[in-house]
């Protein structure tokens, strides 16, 4: 994987698609304890379209890159880590789209740095108070040290305990065991790790979204929310409202899929991508 070196963090990321594609460049911004992996089914159909998409790795509990700064490792920190990426990589008119936390500090970024985003789409995640849901706000109140972040994620190499409702279990319909294993691997192995997902994990509780909601009706360019109905953590009420936060947002939903809706219908977000880049002045037909 090639990496980006930027002030404060080294980042591994994909790359798939024509570097010189006709459409704006798509940039995937995952959640917590997974990596750029979530997308690969969305990249994979869009880069045959002949998109350019860039997963980034970020710092938010799955990487392997330990962070020399924890100072960052706030969702603004990494909203600012994200920026930095698009700007080490000249990437503009981004197409953005973000999943769970990632969602959230997609709404962090186009707060305070919206200049390089051209359009937004979110599917299931953090809004308002819901930084993160019941009953993912507890787990992570009990994370905020590397002591307890090590020992609550030492038995998770048991399926059975990552695969329930306090591991994966409420996120996706279906979950490949391996996939899942190698998200938890570097938090349960590394102490480093462990450490830098403890500093996101108070940096977390030390924030929510409430204060950014207000202000999100500054972004006017197009936002697409493709909101998984069965989500019992980031509920379809909770797309509505944050879809009615900005001027110009289509809500779409997805029958059937829960918060990790590029896992359980990778389709509807890849359709939604290519209809808002089309809808475009001047992108190619498609």
């Amino acid at each position: 994987m090639p990496t980006v070196e930027l002030p404060t963090a080294t980042i591994e990321f994909h790359e798939s698609g024509p570097a010189d594609s006709a459409f704006p460049p798509v940039v995937f911004v995952h959640g917590a304890l997974v990596d750029s992996r979530l997308w690969d089914a969305v990249a994979t159909d869009l880069a045959a379209r002949g998109f350019r998409c860039l997963q980034p790795d970020l710092p938010l509990g799955a990487h392997r890159i330990p962070v020399g700064d924890r100072t960052v490792l706030t969702p603004q920190g990494v909203a600012d880590l994200v920026y930095q990426f698009l700007v080490e990589l000249d990437l503009d008119d981004v197409i953005l789209v973000g999943n769970d936390t990632g969602g959230g500090v997609c709404q962090f970024l186009i707060d305070a740095h919206p200049e390089r985003i051209g359009r937004l789409v979110l599917t299931n995640c953090d809004a308002f108070d819901k930084f993160p849901p019941f009953p993912f706000n507890a787990v992570f109140a009990a994370m905020r040290t590397r002591i307890t972040t090590s020992a609550l994620m030492a038995p998770m190499g048991v399926t059975a305990l990552r695969h329930s409702p306090l591991g994966f279990g409420l996120l996706a319909r279906t979950l490949d065991p391996a996939l899942t294993a190698s998200w938890l691997t570097p938090a349960r192995t590394d102490r480093r790790i462990a450490g830098d997902f403890a500093a996101l994990a108070r940096g977390i509780g030390r924030t929510d979204l409430t204060d950014t909601a207000p202000r999100l009706h500054r972004f006017t360019k197009p936002v697409t929310i493709v909101w998984g109905t069965e989500d019992r953590c980031f509920t379809p009420a909770l797309g509505r409202r944050l879809a009615a936060l900005f001027p110009n947002s289509t809500v779409i939903d997805v029958p059937g899929a829960s918060t990790f809706v590029p896992l359980d219908a990778p389709e509807a977000v890849a359709a939604a991508i290519v209809r808002q880049a089309n809808s475009g002045i001047g992108s190619p037909s498609r």
